[in-house]
């Protein structure tokens, strides 16, 4: 997996200089999402410690047709950690000192540096002991930050968002979701709602369909990949004469439950496919019981994005699904559907 370099833009260059001349003002986080800047001793860096935080830092993201890190990631030293490098959205400091450190452990801090930011530093005693927490807690650091993009995500949803879809699936199902602001066509259908960016290229869809909540078997994959067919076979065909959506039953779907604003949730991920058609990407659903009306509601995202990275693509889909609100929650703002950033917590958390 290659590492790739941060980009950051003359103006971003730009808002940061304005920022530092103000002396009181942080200036804004520069970069692009899922990108970080990772701090760390060459010698470790040479080593199998930096192979093993390489490795859980650009981990294949789940439910994906081909191989995507998890991060991209700008690789320095402690000696170069300066100037544009501090004002960077995403950061992880590694220490690894036995003078210092008696165990691991993980510290949170936010706009350190710069407004938006978010600074992770690991401390350990050696390079054993962090390459084994890195084995014990697999995917704690790529949690966290996957978590403060998501609540990035989040705020701008709360603020810009489309209201037409706002209003049509409110009408339709009396529950809100934030779809994005250029989600303009639409499909709306009894207790079937389908909505889409409808680009070119990076398009993005939405859909929303309910059905009765009879059985708790309903949270589990196989029921819900039964369900989600016979939905989308109904209400999305293909281009061609009998062709029509379903789950990629060849392709892992992975379900795991979740609580959402302080209930019980399902995230459901996975690929889906155009049966009688060459189309097909990724999806990930949240299924959540709407006890009021004895019922089950499913907001999905899925992409068609063909021969390009949907990574991005994907997970801003899924922050858009987490703004799912039922009735009796339309008073919770959105920036609450994710309330903690990963197993870290803003204090520091000693490894076990």
């Amino acid at each position: 997996m290659k590492t790739h370099l941060l980009v950051l833009n003359f103006l971003s260059f730009l808002m940061v200089l304005g920022g530092c001349s103000s002396g009181s003002v942080l200036p804004h986080a520069t970069g692009w999402a899922y990108e970080a800047v990772v701090v760390m001793d060459q010698s470790l860096w040479d080593n199998e410690a930096g192979v093993a935080l390489l490795d859980e830092l650009e981990s294949d993201v789940p439910g994906l047709v081909q191989s995507e890190p998890a991060l991209k990631l700008t690789k320095v030293t402690p000696q170069v950690f300066d100037g544009m490098l501090r004002y960077a959205k995403n950061i992880l400091i590694v220490n690894v000192d036995a003078n210092s450190y008696t165990k691991v452990s993980l510290k949170q801090e936010t706009n350190l540096w710069a407004q938006n930011q978010v600074v992770l530093t690991m401390n350990a005693p050696d390079k054993e002991s962090m390459i084994q927490y890195l084995k014990d807690k697999q995917g704690v650091l790529v949690k966290y930050f996957t978590k403060a993009e998501m609540n990035r995500a989040l705020a701008i949803l709360e603020k810009t968002y489309s209201s037409l879809v706002m209003n049509k699936v409110e009408s339709r199902f009396g529950v809100k979701v934030n779809a994005f602001e250029e989600m303009s066509f639409y499909r709306d259908t009894t207790d079937f709602f389908w909505t889409s960016n409808n680009a070119n290229t990076g398009r993005i869809d939405m859909i929303v369909y309910s059905f009765p909540y009879t059985d708790p078997s309903t949270f589990t994959a196989s029921y819900l990949v039964n369900k989600r067919d016979s939905v989308l076979r109904e209400n999305i065909p293909g281009a061609f004469p009998n062709s029509y959506m379903a789950t990629e039953v060849r392709a892992v779907v992975d379900y795991e439950p979740i609580s959402h604003l302080g209930k019980y949730g399902g995230v459901m991920r996975g690929l889906w496919k155009m049966v009688g058609d060459m189309m097909g990407g990724p999806f990930v659903s949240l299924t959540r019981v709407d006890e009021e009306n004895n019922r089950i509601i499913v907001v999905e995202s899925f992409v068609y994005a063909p021969e390009t990275e949907k990574r991005n693509l994907m997970r801003r889909g899924e922050a858009a699904i987490y703004t799912l609100r039922l009735p009796g929650e339309f008073d919770i703002p959105v920036s609450e559907s994710l309330t903690s950033n990963g197993n870290v917590s803003n204090k520091t958390t000693d490894g076990e």
